[in-house]
């Protein structure tokens, strides 16, 4: 049995110690086809900065890539920081993306940084810009459909063009603010799993269906992200996910810097720093088909979700793929 709601993926474009950015965009570019085969909703790049092990920091030209290479898949940003950016600019490009690929192009928005603080003023940004998120968000989309706030400014191209937003959040903020406005939201269950039952509560009792971004007809309409590896048989599962958790503590602590042997990795897996890191992944779902399936109807039902997002952890591409294929929307 399938799983019950529409499967999406989320793909960070990793970088291994060993490779170059361009290795890891065309890893990418590669299981986007294989997902755009295989029937899945829709694709979305993550914008982190100053990250060598992520090559999505220019979020819209990772997306432009893929769309160019892809044919029935949505493609979008999950998210792009909005803080960092004017929403003048942000409509420009994803209005130009839309042009290019009409009625394939998603716009997802965080308020988060998705950076350290030293990063953070590289950016030019002083750590205020997050209080103004709502409000660039109401700014954003007026120049989308085409009714601007800022008199005499529109997006060209952009203006019209309408591409969806969705609000991105790993806090009660994000479901309250999402709505309020009568936004569909994604909860970044695949790293903050915390909040993620009280912020799928709070978006479905509060959604304003008539709030002042809603579509007509609007309904609320969660997304959960959620880390998944499936295989033929539940110990090569179970090895990609020991894999995946050493290369996420490769992320975190080398941070491009650093290659940590697998003495070192071992030793830093026990960690105190280490075992907090892990379990930002409590909600993996690794496994054999059935078990993964089973797993996702269950966060399905649990959190009443509308759609999952996918992260997919496999280590290896082989298994990368392999996973899509076993839980294909249609194989």
């Amino acid at each position: 049995m399938p799983v019950s709601v529409p499967l999406s993926l989320l793909d960070l474009t990793r970088v291994r110690p060993s490779e170059s950015p361009a290795d890891g965009i065309a890893r990418s570019v590669r299981l986007a086809q294989t997902a755009d085969r295989l029937g899945y909703h829709r694709l979305w790049f993550a914008e982190h900065h100053n990250m060598g092990s992520v090559a999505s920091a220019a979020t819209s030209l990772i997306i432009q890539h893929v769309a160019a290479q892809t044919k029935h898949l949505r493609v979008g940003a999950g998210g792009v920081m909005l803080p960092n950016h004017s929403p003048l600019v942000i409509a420009e490009q994803f209005g130009t993306l839309e042009t290019l690929y009409p009625g394939r192009i998603d716009l997802g928005l965080g308020r988060a940084s998705g950076t350290d603080a030293q990063t953070m003023r590289a950016l030019r940004r002083d750590g205020r810009e997050a209080d103004r998120f709502p409000s660039d968000v109401v700014e954003l989309h007026g120049y989308l459909s085409g009714h601007t706030r800022i008199p005499g400014v529109q997006a060209y191209p952009g203006n019209g063009t309408h591409v969806p937003l969705y609000i991105l959040g790993s806090s009660l903020f994000g479901a309250e603010l999402a709505a309020q406005l009568g936004l569909p939201y994604a909860f970044a269950s695949h790293f903050a799993p915390p909040a993620l039952n009280q912020a799928a509560r709070l978006y479905r009792e509060t959604f304003d269906p008539n709030g002042p971004l809603a579509p007509e007809d609007a309904q609320p309409h969660f997304i959960a992200a959620v880390n998944v590896i499936a295989s033929d048989n539940a110990n090569t599962a179970l090895e990609q996910r020991r894999l995946a958790e050493d290369e996420w503590l490769q992320g975190m602590f080398g941070r491009g810097e650093r290659v940590f042997s697998a003495e070192e990795l071992e030793m830093l897996r026990e960690s105190p720093q280490a075992q907090q890191v892990l379990r930002m992944l409590d909600r993996t779902v690794a496994g054999t088909q059935a078990e993964v399936v089973a797993g996702l109807n269950a966060l399905v039902e649990e959190v009443q979700a509308d759609e999952l997002i996918l992260v997919n952890l496999a280590a290896e591409e082989q298994h990368k793929h392999r996973t899509l294929e076993l839980l294909a929307p249609n194989p």
